[in-house]
C-alpha cells in the first residue's frame, strides 16, 4: 500500500449518501417504477434536479453570506444533507453517476482523459470525445431520464444548446425533451415554461391525474468561473449570488403555481480548490517520472499513468511515490480497486483505469504539458482528487420540503 504521509481517504459512500442516488431518488419520489428512493426525496408530481457544477459543500459553508437563499435551506437538517461523489471528482464521472445511477466502475467514465484500450490512446470524456468512441457502446446502460420517460413521465433537460447532441449527453443523460439556453436565467425560465406547458391551461378541465414531470437543469457558470478566476475571486462570488437569486426566483414561482406538487433539489458534481500558479507543476521534462509510462491521463489533481507493456506498474508507482509521496496518495490499480475508489469495477472498464493513480492532497496540480499543452496550466480552480473540499457536495431541498 502507498506510503503517503496521510492515511488513505475512505472510499466514496456509493451505497449511502451519494450523488448517484439523486436522480433515481427524484424519479422514485414521482412514484415511477423501478427506482429506489435511497435519499428519501419527498413525493411530488413535479421533480426538478438542479445540478450546479463546482459548488462544493465547503464552498457553500464558507460563502453562505453570498447565497442566503440556498444557505437558509442548507442549514436545516430536514432540508439538506451532504453527499459524497465518486472517483475522480470530475464532471464527466459525476454527471455519469447522476445520469445513470451507477458508480464509475459500472458506467465506465472513470476520468477526464482516460485510456481506450482497444484504440491504445487516451480519449476525453467531457467535451472532446474521440470520433472512434461510440458513447452508447462505451456506456451501455440506459439513463435515468430515458427510464423515466419510458415509465410515462414527461422529461426535460435544460442546459446549454451545445450539449443537446454531445457524446456525454448521448452516453449518460439522453431522454425526453431538451431546452437550450446559454444564460443561466434563461435556463431557469425555460424550465418553468416547459413545466407549465405540460399542465392543463388555467380553467381547463383536467381528465385523469396530472402528468409526472422530471426536470434536469444544468448550471455550469460557477465551474467555468472558478477554473478561470478561482473560487476566492470576486467573479466567482458574483456568480454564486446570481445562482442564489435565480434559484430563489424559480423556486418561488413553482411554489406559487404548484405548491407542494413541486419538488426542487439542488446538488453539485464536485467541489473546487484554488491552486497558486507556482504550484501548477509540469512534469514533462522529468524523464524519470515518465520512464516506463506509455500514456498519461486523468486530471491535474488525479493523474492516471498507463505503463508500457512489460513494465512493472509497481516500479512506476515507486518512482512517483518517491517524488510526491508526501503530497499525494500514490496507488496502483489493484490497490485502488481494493480500496473501493471506483465501486465494483466491470471487466470492460478495468483497463480504462490507470496502472498507477496519483491523487494529490497538497495544494498542487500536476500537468503533462507535452501532451495537453500549456493552456490548462492557467486554470486557478481545480478538482479531481479525494480531499474533503473536492468530494463533498450539498443536496438541498429548495421546494416541496
Amino acid at each position: 500500500m502507498s506510503t503517503a504521509s496521510r492515511p488513505l481517504p475512505p472510499a466514496p459512500d456509493y451505497d449511502g449518501a451519494h450523488l448517484r442516488h439523486v436522480m433515481t431518488s427524484a424519479a422514485a419520489g414521482l412514484g415511477l417504477e423501478g427506482f429506489d428512493n435511497r435519499l428519501g426525496v419527498r413525493q411530488a408530481n413535479i421533480s426538478v434536479v438542479v445540478m450546479v457544477d463546482g459548488l462544493g459543500d465547503s464552498l457553500l459553508a464558507k460563502y453562505s453570506g453570498h447565497a442566503r437563499f440556498l444557505a437558509s435551506a442548507w442549514r436545516q437538517s430536514s432540508r439538506a444533507q451532504m453527499l459524497d461523489v465518486g472517483v475522480p471528482t470530475t464532471t464527466a464521472a459525476s454527471l455519469a453517476s447522476l445520469g445513470t445511477g451507477l458508480a464509475p466502475g459500472a458506467h465506465g467514465l472513470v476520468g477526464y482523459d482516460i485510456l481506450a484500450p482497444e484504440l491504445d490512446r487516451v480519449v476525453n470524456m467531457l467535451g472532446r470525445w474521440d470520433e472512434e468512441v461510440d458513447p452508447v457502446q462505451w456506456q451501455p446502460y440506459p439513463s435515468v431520464l430515458t427510464r423515466a420517460a419510458e415509465d410515462g413521465a414527461a422529461v426535460l433537460t435544460a442546459s446549454r444548446p451545445k450539449f443537446e447532441h454531445s457524446q456525454l449527453t448521448s452516453a449518460v443523460l439522453s431522454g425526453g425533451d431538451f431546452a437550450g439556453a446559454n444564460r443561466m436565467d434563461a435556463r431557469f425560465t425555460s424550465a418553468a415554461e416547459w413545466i407549465d406547458s405540460q399542465r392543463p391551461a388555467k380553467g381547463a378541465t383536467r381528465r385523469g391525474p396530472a402528468v409526472k414531470q422530471l426536470v434536469y437543469l444544468y448550471v455550469d457558470e460557477l465551474d467555468k468561473t472558478g477554473h478561470r478566476y478561482g473560487v476566492d475571486s470576486p467573479q466567482w462570488l458574483a456568480m454564486l449570488e446570481m445562482l442564489d437569486a435565480e434559484a430563489q426566483r424559480f423556486t418561488a414561482l413553482l411554489h406559487r403555481r404548484y405548491g407542494d406538487q413541486a419538488s426542487v433539489l439542488l446538488t453539485a458534481d464536485h467541489g473546487m480548490v484554488d491552486i497558486a500558479e507556482a504550484n501548477r507543476l509540469d512534469y514533462s521534462a522529468q524523464s524519470h517520472l515518465l520512464s516506463g509510462v506509455r500514456h498519461t491521463g486523468g486530471e491535474p489533481r488525479l493523474v492516471q499513468l498507463y505503463a508500457e507493456p512489460g513494465t512493472d506498474p509497481e516500479a512506476v508507482q515507486a518512482t512517483w511515490e518517491a517524488e510526491f509521496g508526501d503530497r499525494a496518495w500514490v496507488l496502483n490499480r489493484d490497490q485502488a480497486l481494493a480500496a473501493g475508489w471506483f465501486g465494483a469495477v466491470e471487466d470492460r472498464v478495468q483497463r480504462r483505469i490507470g496502472d498507477v493513480l496519483v491523487a494529490v492532497h497538497a495544494d498542487i496540480a500536476l500537468y503533462h504539458c507535452d501532451r495537453v499543452g500549456t493552456a490548462p496550466m492557467e486554470m486557478v480552480g481545480q478538482h479531481g482528487s479525494l480531499t474533503e473540499a473536492e468530494r463533498r457536495v450539498p443536496l438541498i431541498q429548495l421546494a416541496g420540503a
